[in-house]
């Protein structure tokens, strides 16, 4: 039996059809640029085939169905035990994975203002795979979830206690599957007792960065949404919040027009011009330009700053991971950011995982230790949809939910 794991995005939607027996990657696809005429399939097997017609994500989740059923990778339908979905905002109470139902949906569309550009095609996703596949069910799994063990001391905001009660705004942290993820492959490569203190740094368009003692987070970087914590390629991170009333109050900014810089004209973009990192590391390595620096060097430093903070929280480091996009193949960050830390790094080994498909490698001289892991969010999502489906007697590695405040 085989398990279809769908992440839907809010102009591409990804996924991989996995056998869980060696939990290896059977197929693989992706409709990007969804809803322009640059919309475009790729797959194991094509590398890229126009697909101007797709234009939301009811119709790219049928033409990937279609694409894989055409290529013969599976003859039935039936061979699909069930399907697990990247849910970005499970709120407060989903900390497992969940059996979807429409009471299930109704909660995940309540959730939809706290990530109105993730859940929502989170839940067309959903509602795609029920409409074509109904007698298949269907898994949640939450990125928020993992973070779910935090205590009040790091989820709650100091601003007045009603508006938690009342509102649930608090920190809610994101990136949770793969900080999950590469915390247990850490945990694998060097054993439980070298990873008790553990800081994961998931860096890619978005980052952030996740302290985990003995196996529970303690803190993360993003918050009530995904724009707070880090400098990323296009968020700003944090920021004096009193900025955003100048910029209405003053500078006469609309407030639609405030999110818009903040969320997707700021950061590496803001500060260079351009949102891929590659971009930016070129034009200080090949030019020398100024503005790159200077991106690079904020970027770095924050890192390290929320790092140095983390430490704190552990009371010691046992295991640094980088992982993402940028934390898998940027040497020179993590280079910059292990020497703000004074940490040793073996040049040669943190030069070498520049390259596809890397592997799990040590790249720190000393201690602590300090890993390139490659994230694999879809594994661990059709990991726990298959604990799931399976009912295994050993529950989720997730704690309970969070208890109410103590006064």
């Amino acid at each position: 039996m085989l398990i279809l794991v769908i992440n839907a995005g809010s102009s591409s939607l990804k996924f991989q059809l996995i056998e869980p027996k060696k939990w290896k990657t059977i197929y693989k696809g992706h409709i990007d640029r969804i809803g322009t005429p640059l919309c475009e399939y790729l797959s194991s097997n094509c590398k890229s085939c126009d697909a101007p017609k797709t234009k939301t994500i009811t119709q790219a989740f049928k033409l990937g169905m279609e694409k894989m059923i055409a290529s013969g990778i599976i003859k039935d339908i039936n061979e699909i035990s069930s399907i697990g979905h990247r849910v970005v905002h499970g709120g407060e109470k989903h900390t497992t994975a969940v059996k979807i139902t429409s009471k299930i949906i109704k909660e995940l569309e309540a959730l939809s203002p706290l990530a109105p550009l993730h859940n929502p095609p989170n839940i067309e996703g959903i509602k795609a795979a029920i409409k074509m596949f109904p007698k298949i069910p269907n898994i949640a799994v939450f990125d928020t979830a993992f973070h779910q063990t935090m205590p009040e001391k790091a989820y709650l905001y100091a601003i007045p206690l009603k508006l938690y009660e009342k509102h649930k705004i608090r920190k809610y942290g994101f990136h949770g599957t793969s900080h999950k993820y590469v915390y247990n492959e850490a945990k694998k490569f060097l054993g439980e007792k070298h990873t008790r203190n553990t800081i994961t740094c998931h860096l890619g368009n978005g980052a952030s960065i996740t302290a985990i003692k003995n196996g529970q987070v303690i803190d993360t970087s993003m918050g009530f949404t995904p724009l707070e914590g880090l400098m990323m390629g296009t968020r700003s991170g944090d920021m004096d919040p009193a900025i955003i009333f100048h910029m209405i109050d003053k500078l006469k900014f609309k407030s639609q027009e405030v999110y818009e810089i903040l969320n997707h004209q700021s950061g590496f973009k803001g500060i260079y011009g351009k949102t891929d990192v590659r971009d930016v590391r070129d034009g200080f390595f090949q030019r020398q330009e100024k503005k790159a620096k200077l991106a690079l060097d904020m970027y770095c430093y924050r890192i390290a700053k929320y790092i140095g903070a983390y430490l704190v929280a552990l009371g010691q480091l046992d295991t640094l991971v980088f992982t993402g996009g940028i934390g898998e193949n940027a040497w020179y960050v993590r280079k910059w950011v292990c020497h703000y830390l004074k940490i040793d790094l073996n040049d040669k080994r943190n030069k070498e995982t520049e390259f596809p498909n890397a592997k799990t490698i040590k790249i720190s001289s000393g201690k602590p230790n300090v890993l390139v892991i490659p994230t694999n969010e879809e594994l661990q999502i059709a990991k726990e949809t298959f604990q799931l489906i399976s009912q295994s007697p050993n529950p989720l590695p997730y704690a309970p939910k969070n208890k109410k405040y103590t006064s």
